[in-house]
């Protein structure tokens, strides 16, 4: 499937004008039916980034913010691959979340809520590897169950 180019606006008031008007005014359809809802305040989740070691997501992404597109193209993409998320406070995996990668290190995280319905939690690029020998992020998510 092929991916929409990178967006190319002038700054982060533009590209949460373009978030809101293309995923807060209605769900977007995924590949399989289900329905994905998106709040305004996802922007901040998917648009930010941390760049402090508290993980507080303070910082605006260019990089992620261009990747806007791609988050609906890769919850329609039929050929996406598709896996369990991670509970880390239980330390298992959730069937109720779905990790998707497309691109080869972009990530989409939707929380199912039942009735073919579910919310946008958050969507990345992966990184690579913390330290020499640890796997990626991308390699952590492909090692987890597919997601059914």
């Amino acid at each position: 499937m092929a991916y929409p180019p990178l967006l190319e606006l002038p700054g982060e008031a533009e590209y949460r004008a373009h978030f809101e008007a293309t995923y807060c005014r209605g769900p977007i359809r995924a590949f399989d039916g289900i329905e994905v809802r998106f709040r305004k305040r996802d922007f901040d989740h998917c648009c930010f980034e941390s760049s402090r070691r508290d993980g507080a997501k303070d910082a605006f992404s260019q990089p992620r913010a261009k990747r806007l597109d791609w988050i609906k193209a890769a919850l329609q993409d039929p050929s996406s691959e598709c896996y369990q998320g991670w509970d880390k406070k239980r330390k298992r995996y959730d069937g109720s979340r779905r990790v998707t990668v497309v691109m080869g290190n972009y990530v989409v995280v939707i929380a199912l809520k039942g009735n073919g319905r579910a919310d946008f939690v958050t969507a990345f690029l992966a990184d690579t590897p913390a330290a020499p020998g640890r796997p990626s992020t991308v390699d952590m998510i492909r090692r987890g169950p597919k997601w059914t």
